[in-house]
Parts: C-alpha cells; sequence; structure tokens
C-alpha cells in the first residue's frame, strides 16, 4: 500500500542517516544489539536476579517466554518487511537506483520484521527488573527516603529508556528493522510486562501448570501456521528472501527462524517449572542456607560460569528437527541448572564444610 511504502522509505533514509553519520560508533551499536538479545535474558539476567530474588526471576522467565510468543504471533499477523530485503524488491524506487544499505553479520534475521523481537525482549525484561528493584524502595517510610526513592525512581527509568533507545536504535543502524518495527516492539514489551505485573498464580505454579502452558502455546502457534498453510499462505515466506538478499550466506542462521524461538522459548519455561518443582530446589533453596549471602553469591558465580559452558555446546544444524528437539532440550538445560543442580551441589557442599568444622 501506498502508506506502507511511504513508511518504509522514510525508514530507510532514517536507515541511511545512521549508517553514515554514525559509522563511528558502529562497535557500540553492535554491542547494544547483543545486549537486547532475548538470549541473554536466559543466560544472563535470569541466574542473577533469580538467586536474589525468586520471585522476579520466575517472573522474568515467564514474561520472556509468553512476551517472545506474542512476538511470533504479531510476526505472523503482520507480514513485516526487513530493510535490506525490502528496498532489493520494492517498486517505487525509479530505474533500479534503490538505496545502497550496509549489512553486517548480525543483519540477517530470517523471520518477517514487525514488531523487533529484541526491542520488546529487552523492554519486557527491563521493565521486570526496573520494577522489581524500585519495589524495594517503595517501602522506606520516612522523609528522606521518600526523596531517595524519587532519585532512585528517576535513575531506573532514565537507565531503562536509554538502554530501550540504544537497542532500538542499533537494530535500525544494522538494517535489521524499520524505526516503526521498533518503537511498536518496545511497547509491545511494556504491556506484556505490565501484565505479568498482575498475575501472582505464575509463582506457585505446579509442573503440570507449566507442561499444561507448553503445550497450550506450542499448539497454538503450531495450529496457526498450518491453519495458514491450508489457506495457501506461507508464514515462513521471510526466509527465501533472506536467504536471497543477504549479502553474506554464512550470516544466515537457523537460530534466528521463527520456529527456532518458539522452541527455545518453551524449553526454558518447561525447564523452570521442572526445576521449581523438584526436590534439588526444595531441599536446596527452601533449606537454611538459603537466606545466606555466601550460598546466593557461589549460586550466582557457578551459575552465570556453568552458563557461559552451554555457549561452546553447538547444535547440528543440518538435520532440522534435530536441530528443534535439541535445541528444546538445551534451552530447558538452563534454568534447570540455576533453579536445580547449581543450588544443590552449593548447598552439599556448605553442609559438607560445616560437618567437616563441627
Amino acid at each position: 500500500s501506498i502508506k506502507m511504502d511511504l513508511l518504509h522509505s522514510n525508514g530507510v533514509l532514517i536507515i541511511q542517516h545512521l549508517q553514515r553519520d554514525y559509522r563511528a560508533y558502529q562497535d557500540f551499536l553492535n554491542f547494544m544489539s547483543h545486549v537486547g538479545d532475548p538470549r541473554n535474558i536466559f543466560s544472563i539476567y535470569f541466574p542473577l536476579w533469580f538467586q536474589l530474588n525468586q520471585v522476579v526471576g520466575t517472573k522474568m522467565i515467564w514474561v520472556a517466554v509468553i512476551g517472545d510468543w506474542f512476538n511470533l504471533i504479531f510476526k505472523w499477523i503482520l507480514f513485516g518487511h526487513r530493510p535490506y530485503w525490502w528496498v532489493q524488491e520494492t517498486m517505487i524506487y525509479p530505474n533500479q537506483s534503490s538505496p545502497c544499505l550496509q549489512q553486517f553479520p548480525i543483519t540477517c534475521e530470517t523471520g518477517p520484521g514487525s514488531p523487533s523481537g529484541h526491542a520488546m525482549g529487552s523492554s519486557c525484561v527491563w521493565y521486570v527488573m526496573v520494577t522489581a528493584a524500585l519495589s524495594y524502595t517503595v517501602r522506606w517510610k520516612d522523609k528522606s527516603a521518600v526523596t531517595l526513592h524519587r532519585l532512585i525512581w528517576s535513575f531506573l527509568w532514565s537507565i531503562f529508556w536509554i538502554i530501550q533507545i540504544s537497542v532500538c536504535i542499533s537494530r535500525v543502524f544494522i538494517a535489521t528493522h524499520f524505526p516503526h518495527q521498533v518503537i511498536l516492539g518496545v511497547f509491545a514489551g511494556i504491556l506484556v510486562a505490565e501484565a505479568f505485573e498482575h498475575t501472582p498464580a505464575i509463582q506457585t505454579a505446579s509442573l503440570r501448570m507449566y507442561i499444561k502452558t507448553n503445550l497450550f502455546l506450542f499448539i497454538f502457534a503450531l495450529g496457526f501456521y498450518l491453519v495458514l498453510k491450508l489457506l495457501d499462505i506461507d508464514l515462513l515466506w521471510s526466509v527465501p528472501k533472506a536467504k536471497k538478499w543477504c549479502a553474506n550466506p554464512d550470516w544466515i542462521n537457523i537460530d534466528t527462524t521463527p520456529f527456532a524461538g518458539l522452541v527455545r522459548n518453551l524449553g526454558a519455561l518447561f525447564g523452570l517449572g521442572f526445576g521449581i518443582n523438584s526436590e534439588m530446589f526444595i531441599t536446596s533453596c527452601k533449606g537454611k542456607n538459603s537466606c545466606k549471602i555466601s550460598f546466593r553469591i557461589l549460586c550466582i558465580a557457578a551459575s552465570l560460569a556453568t552458563l557461559q559452558l552451554y555457549n561452546f555446546v553447538k547444535i547440528p544444524t543440518h538435520t532440522e528437527y534435530l536441530f528443534y528437539i535439541l535445541s528444546f532440550c538445551k534451552s530447558a538445560a538452563m534454568p534447570l541448572t540455576v533453579v536445580a543442580l547449581v543450588p544443590y551441589c552449593v548447598h552439599s557442599l556448605m553442609r559438607t564444610t560445616e560437618k567437616k568444622r563441627n
């Protein structure tokens, strides 16, 4: 439509302006793209927060998973183009004078472009973190504390917006999103996070509840995909476009396909549910050691170190079904490690050293 073409062509002008005038900040912007990567939620933010506050850690995974699931459904409904292929295929530029957009190793995402998953994942998780940090300061009642609370409030929300804007600019700079797609992503993320501020039930969810949720999310997404396929609408239309117009075939990553994200998220949610309802978790995180600062710090350090090792586990990508199954298992292993395995090992170690002392 003419309106969308106008929106897209203006977006391309913004991308060109960023790529031309902010090239000096290329490394910083690429770094901010990694900061916004939804995968960091499971390997960095979650292990930190879960040991500090289990309620916040649990909420974080739920928000990340449900947010990313909504992101997938929105992407399938909105059919958003990505700049790096749109400029090559649109007819609005006269006689082959389509603008030149620079591509980067992280440009060639294969899913549809709207709304931005990075912007959405980043805003929903940082929203959870900021509101959690502020809930501690709300309890301060005396006069001086109120002023301090206001200062902290302003400071944390400023940080929140600086990070969101940086992530958005970085996604536009690398030509993987149009500006309207990242703005949509940020506000969609905030809405999802805000919805979870009012659902205390997730804190007491049983393993059965986790499995039911997982099945619902999977069957709904798969059903949606298959119904539209029957109507001759291919929801994976964006993958061939990405392969065709990506400057370097090595930059195309199966990790960025719509189903890869879905499987990763379902794995993480299952791993969390399995971990929280396991004997290991109940023994270690509900035991008398769990209140000790030393226990928590050891758990954080061991979790972060162990999860970095998972990055070295490369899943074979030649068979798609095998890739999805292994990806699910790897994603489930991460929260399970943080919630159950690491605390249990730390708890056992502390118990052994206490016995030796006595």
